[in-house]
C-alpha cells in the first residue's frame, strides 16, 4: 500500500511540474522551436548536448522513430552515459576546464548552426564553457536548465557564471535543487528525481514546435 502511495506522489509531482513547464514556459518553448526552424531553413545544422543524467533528454531527441532526423548529438567522451567506471569520474569530468573547447574545435559545428545545451544545475564548467565557446564560434545557443540552481547555488566555473548567462534563449525546467520530489517517514533524505521525465517532455515539445513551424513554411 505504501509503495502505491509513494508512486502516486511521484506521478503527482511529475505531472505538476509538466503542467508548470507547459504553462509557464510556453512562449520560450515556441521560441526554441522557431530557432530550430530558422536554422534548418537557413541551411544550418542542429546539435544537442547534455552531460551525466542530462544526457538522457539530449539522446532522447536524436535518431529515433517519430523524431526529427536532423538533430545531431554533440558527444563528449566520458560524460554522455553511465557506462564509465567509476560513475563518479563522469561528474569529475564535468568540472574540467577546457574540455568543451576541445570538443567543439574538433566537431563539425560552424557559424549558423544551433546548439541546445541541457544541464539541470547549469553550474558545472562543461555546460558553461560549451555555451560560451559555441557562441564564440557563431552558433545560436538554447539552454535548458533549472533557474533555481542559479538563484540558490554557486557556479563551479571560474567565471562564476551559469549556463543561463551564455544563451540566446533559456527554457526553465522548474526542477527544485536536489531533484527529489518525495519525502517519506523513515527515509532520511528526499528522493524521486523528476528532471529526466520533465526535461525529456520539454525537449519533445520543442521539437514538435519546430516540426510545426517548418510545416507552416
Amino acid at each position: 500500500m505504501s509503495e502505491n502511495k509513494l508512486a502516486g506522489q511521484f506521478f503527482d509531482a511529475a505531472i505538476g511540474l509538466l503542467q508548470r513547464v507547459r504553462d509557464e514556459e510556453a512562449g520560450r518553448i515556441a521560441e526554441a522551436g522557431a530557432l530550430i526552424a530558422d536554422t534548418v531553413a537557413d541551411g544550418g545544422r542542429l546539435f544537442v548536448f547534455g552531460a551525466g543524467h542530462s544526457s538522457l533528454p539530449a539522446q532522447d531527441v536524436v535518431y529515433r522513430a517519430g523524431g526529427l532526423a536532423l538533430i545531431n548529438l554533440l558527444a563528449v567522451p566520458g560524460v554522455m552515459g553511465l557506462d564509465i567506471v567509476p560513475a563518479t569520474l563522469g561528474s569529475a569530468l564535468e568540472r574540467v576546464n577546457g574540455l568543451a573547447g576541445a570538443v567543439l574545435d574538433t566537431s563539425p559545428a560552424q557559424p549558423g548552426d544551433l546548439l541546445i545545451v541541457i544541464s539541470l544545475s547549469g553550474r558545472n564548467s562543461l555546460p558553461v564553457e560549451m555555451a560560451m565557446n559555441a557562441r564564440a564560434l557563431g552558433l545560436k545557443v538554447v539552454g535548458v536548465t533549472s533557474l533555481a540552481y542559479a538563484e540558490h547555488t554557486k557556479s563551479r566555473h571560474v567565471s562564476g557564471t551559469f549556463l543561463k548567462d551564455h544563451c540566446d534563449l533559456v527554457v526553465d525546467s522548474k526542477i527544485d535543487i536536489g531533484d527529489a520530489e518525495i519525502r517519506a517517514e523513515g527515509v532520511g533524505a528526499p528522493f524521486g528525481p523528476a528532471s529526466t521525465v520533465v526535461t525529456s517532455a520539454l525537449m519533445q515539445a520543442v521539437v514538435a514546435e519546430a516540426v510545426g513551424a517548418l510545416a507552416e513554411r
